[in-house]
């Protein structure tokens, strides 16, 4: 799937997003829950950068968790972002917040983050070196020891029980009331528009990309989490 067609099917989702899974909410609470730990330890003025940020779900988590943090949205999907500011607003968190409507790449240059969050979105790089450029990407835009909190869709697809592991996962996203259809299309998007890699070989995409090695701090049927630190030097 490329750039247009994300965008695309981002914009139609957004308004509608967080009803359409809201019975799955536990799998994004948790991982909040968990990453806000991760970072506790950062500054009280901490500045965070989200990359594909969506409708600001975790900001929002984040917000409200640490008053005096301040954010950088990066969302491709316009639908999204006004939906992520609309949020924000509501909350009165939005003076806290930066919206980017488009790519990291066209992110204007500004002062180093002290972390950084990419849940569930280097996936749909298919290409290897293209998905390694991505956490370099961040890592340019992290300080040196700074965090990146990420989050993927990760199984071993050629061992012997990826297809029992997902057919529960497709089952457990059926009961986010998907019609037989959509849950037929996500099977079939599974197999085209996501690249579903085995944990470790994340984990060595993010190594590659300048940081230390990531510890798994979250799984949940096929979603797996990690944390990292940019490392003191460029790799």
């Amino acid at each position: 799937m490329n750039r247009d067609q994300l965008e695309s099917t981002f914009d139609q989702q957004a308004g509608t997003y967080d009803q359409q899974w809201a019975k799955l909410a536990p799998f994004r609470d948790g991982i909040h829950l968990l990453m806000a730990s991760v970072f506790s330890r950062l500054p009280r003025d901490a500045r965070m950068l989200c990359v594909g940020a969506g409708t600001g779900a975790e900001i929002h988590f984040l917000a409200e968790r640490f008053p005096a943090w301040t954010f950088v949205a990066v969302e491709p999907s316009s639908g999204m972002v006004d939906t992520a500011r609309a949020r924000a607003g509501q909350h009165g968190y939005l003076d806290r917040c930066t919206f980017h409507t488009g790519y990291l790449d066209s992110l204007p240059a500004g002062g180093p983050f002290d972390c950084a969050s990419s849940l569930l979105v280097s996936q749909f790089l298919l290409d290897r070196d293209e998905r390694r450029d991505f956490f370099r990407v961040i890592a340019t835009r992290l300080k040196p020891g700074g965090i990146l909190a990420s989050s993927d869709l990760s199984a071993d697809t050629e061992g012997p029980h990826y297809a029992s592991l997902l057919e529960v996962w497709l089952r457990t996203m059926a009961a986010a009331d998907l019609s037989p259809e959509r849950v037929q299309q996500m099977r079939d998007a599974y197999k085209r528009d996501v690249a579903i890699l085995p944990g470790a070989s994340v984990e060595a995409l993010i190594t590659s990309a300048g940081f230390d090695a990531p510890v798994q701090f979250y799984q949940a049927g096929l979603i797996h989490a990690w944390y990292c630190q940019r490392l003191q030097t460029d790799a």
